[in-house]
């Protein structure tokens, strides 16, 4: 690697399979975006999708790997610069809780996307940036991260204590 300072992005597709964001990142524009942007490896989480990302890059500067589940995807997520993730509100709230910064692809093939819907939300908030398969490249090529703002989560307290009164449970 020559010195150059290990920046690896994980793409995750969780338990779905997410053919079209695979073939996305798996596309020498879409590694020429991200190697422009200083990053060194793509690690792709694949699911239960048939189809295979390749190993190999016309660039070679950028390491490519991939594999099918893990028991828990956080290390991964902690160890990367970038997170590019389906839309699934695990996913992306792990991903969030970590610090990391995000790009969420949503998957226009789901029926009733209520994922687009939670997605686009945290993208108006600018926690996260949003894409579709065919916009992922613009997407990498125009971020900026820095204008990405921490998400903080919210104190579910007062909304416990209303559901506990409500169902007439003592307040603690």
């Amino acid at each position: 690697m020559g010195g150059r300072e290990r920046r690896m992005v994980f793409v995750t597709v969780g338990t779905t399979c997410f053919d079209a964001l695979v073939k996305a990142v798996d596309s020498e524009e879409v590694k020429e975006a991200l190697l422009h942007k200083g990053y060194t490896e793509l690690l792709v989480q694949m699911g239960r999708g048939t189809y295979i990302p390749s190993k190999v890059s016309a660039n070679s500067a950028l390491q490519v790997d991939y594999f099918t589940f893990s028991q828990s995807i956080a290390d991964y997520i902690r160890e990367a610069s970038l997170v590019i993730s389906h839309a699934g509100s695990g996913s992306i709230f792990e991903t969030l809780r970590l610090g990391k910064p995000l790009i969420v692809v949503v998957n226009e093939d789901l029926m009733d996307n209520h994922q687009s819907e939670l997605a686009e939300e945290l993208a108006d908030r600018k926690h996260l940036l949003c894409a579709r398969p065919q916009t992922l490249q613009e997407t990498v090529k125009a971020m900026d991260l820095n204008n990405l703002l921490p998400y903080m989560p919210g104190d579910a307290k007062q909304v416990v204590t209303r559901i506990n009164k409500f169902l007439g449970f003592p307040d603690d």
